[in-house]
Formats: structure tokens, sequence, C-alpha cells
């Protein structure tokens, strides 16, 4: 964390997420996570979020029970210098719990969803595992290259799961899904997510279930066929990460790329009295996503905020300085 000087008196405060009922989901961000989302079952929570389909709601300070888009009509500056529409942000962050598999599916490009989908947001993702099953999977891409009539032929006999790239996953396993990337979540997955605010899904394949209506659910196919990288590609790998420690907390950085940065803080300042000062400059806001653990957020003016697992803490740009003391590991996203 940096230490940045500013004359500022700005504070973070707590997000209270949109949550989604897709038949999917299952109970465990209710359970483990805390959300009070009268939802049966509870798939996604939205935890940062300008989107209209779910935008987030302050929880905490002055702006309490006003929509982030709202805080950040108001207060455009909070954005830093980004460039976009008013009022919302250029990326989403969810907790996903997967207690079945997910439809195998793929996101368009930024250029594609401007020409085809009235100016929106494509979508490239990042995928933290919180939590996985005994066999957990998630698809990522083909084994081998496809053409495009092979994969329209597969989707339309059932048989498109034999050419699907299956992979293993484990607790603290992080992977880049770009736009166009065909994929799924594998049932038994906990995932945090952080991917460009957009909504936008292409379904291919959804292994013959039914909505809750008791009707097969939509596809998108020619869609999904004009967006898809029908390459073959080697199964993902870990990347190599280094922890970086100091007296009371230890860093790593989990992915960058054009549209947001991603880093995992472990905190543990609980038997020390050298707290971890951090402030934003005046460049861009940050979202800190607890994912374990607790702790307390101490402001300059003597304010404090208590933050527990679950939690997402929005830090507009050019904060006032502050100091976290606990013991807790979260995510740490900038744009």
């Amino acid at each position: 964390m940096t230490s940045i000087s500013t004359s500022r008196k700005v504070k973070p405060f707590l997000l209270r997420p949109a949550g989604k009922d897709y038949l999917w989901g299952g109970n465990r961000l209710q359970t483990e996570f805390n959300k009070e989302i009268p939802l049966t079952p509870l798939a996604e929570t939205w935890e940062c979020s300008t989107h209209p389909d779910g935008p987030s709601i302050a929880a905490s300070g002055e702006y309490a029970g006003m929509s982030l888009n709202q805080v950040l009509r108001e207060h455009p500056e909070y954005l830093g210098s980004h460039p976009g529409v008013e009022g919302e942000l250029p990326l989403l962050i969810k907790f996903i719990d997967a207690r079945k598999n997910l439809s195998v599916q793929v996101h368009p490009t930024d250029a594609y969803a401007q020409e085809h989908e009235n100016g929106q947001l494509g979508k490239t993702e990042m995928w933290y595992v919180l939590d996985a099953a005994p066999g957990a999977q998630l698809i990522c891409g083909f084994h081998h290259d496809m053409k495009k009539q092979q994969l329209f032929n597969s989707l339309a006999d059932g048989t498109v799961e034999k050419y699907l790239q299956k992979v293993n996953i484990k607790k603290d396993d992080v992977f880049f899904i770009e736009a166009g990337t065909v994929h799924a979540i594998g049932a038994g997955a906990l995932i945090a997510e952080i991917q460009e605010s957009s909504n936008l899904t292409y379904r291919l394949y959804d292994y013959n279930r039914l909505d809750k209506n008791g009707r097969p659910r939509e596809f998108h196919i020619d869609k999904a066929l004009a967006v898809a990288n029908l390459k073959g590609s080697a199964k993902p790998k870990q990347p190599l990460r280094l922890l970086k420690y100091k007296k009371g907390a230890a860093a790593e950085l989990l992915c960058r790329c054009r549209y947001f940065q991603v880093e995992r803080y472990l905190l543990n300042t609980e038997s020390s009295r050298k707290l971890i000062r951090f402030q934003t400059d005046h460049s861009s806001f940050q979202v800190f996503l607890c994912l374990e653990g607790c702790g307390v957020v101490f402001m300059e003016d003597d304010d404090c905020l208590n933050f527990f697992k679950g939690d997402c803490l929005f830090v507009p740009a050019d904060s006032m300085s502050m100091r976290f003391h606990g013991k807790a590991k979260f995510l740490n996203v900038r744009c």
C-alpha cells in the first residue's frame, strides 16, 4: 500500500450489494459471507456495481442509503481521472456461489458490444477462487482449433462437451478470462470476480436445463459464434506469484490488464503497533473486498470503520489518510 500526501478529506464507505437468484446458485454467500439478501438460491452478489441490472448501495457514512450511481453523479471527482459516463464505474466486482454448473457462455469484446449492443461495454474478467469442492472444475476454451460449423453442429447434437477444455481448480487459483473465451464456472466453486461493467452474456450450452418456469433457457448462438475465439489452447497454468512482506502485511499481484489491477493483501497487525497506512491519489478510486477475517480502518479525523468477511469498501480518489488494523485477507482492485 502506498502513502500519498493530499489535502482532501474524502472518506471511504462500505457498500451493500445487489443479489441474483440464478438457478445454479447456492446459499454460501448467506451462511459464510453474511449476505442478508432474501433470495433462494443466492447465486451472485454484485458488491461494487453501478450497472443498471444491479447497482450497489452505500452502507455507511454520509451517503448511507444512496446508490453508488447517485454518489458518483454528485461527486464525479471520486472516480479520479477515468473517462466515461458520469456516475458509472468502469468495473464490476462480484461474489459467485456455483452450487451447480454455470452455462457454457462467451462475452463480447468492447468493439462488438459497442457496435451490436447499443454502445455497451464488452466483458473481460478475472476469477479468484475462494473455495473449491473436491473435483471442481472450470471450462476455458477448447482442446484444439474449432470451426464455426463444427461448433454449431456440436451444440445442435449435444456433443459440445467433448471439445471443451476443463481445468481442475483449488482455493487461491487465479484465472484471466479475456472477452471471446468460451468458458464456464463448474459446480462447487466459490469465486470472486472482477470484470468490466457489463452484463452481456451469450449462452451456448446449458446441460438441457429448464428455467424456474419450466422452459428451456435462452440461447444466443449467432452472437456467440460471431465473438467466440475458436483457437485451441493449452490448459491455463497458475502464474508465478510473489508475496512481498513488510511488517503487518503481505501483498501479491494477481492480475494486471488494461481494465483493472488486482492485488491480494494479507493484513496482520494484531500483535503490532505499526498500522498499515493507505490513501488513494487523484488518479483513481480503489476497492477493498474482504475475503477472510476482520479489522478496523482508522481515519485521520479520528473516525473509524469496522469491516468483516464479505464486506466491500469503496475508497474514492484523493481520499484522506487511513490506517488499517486487524487480521484479514482482501482483494485490492484499482483501474
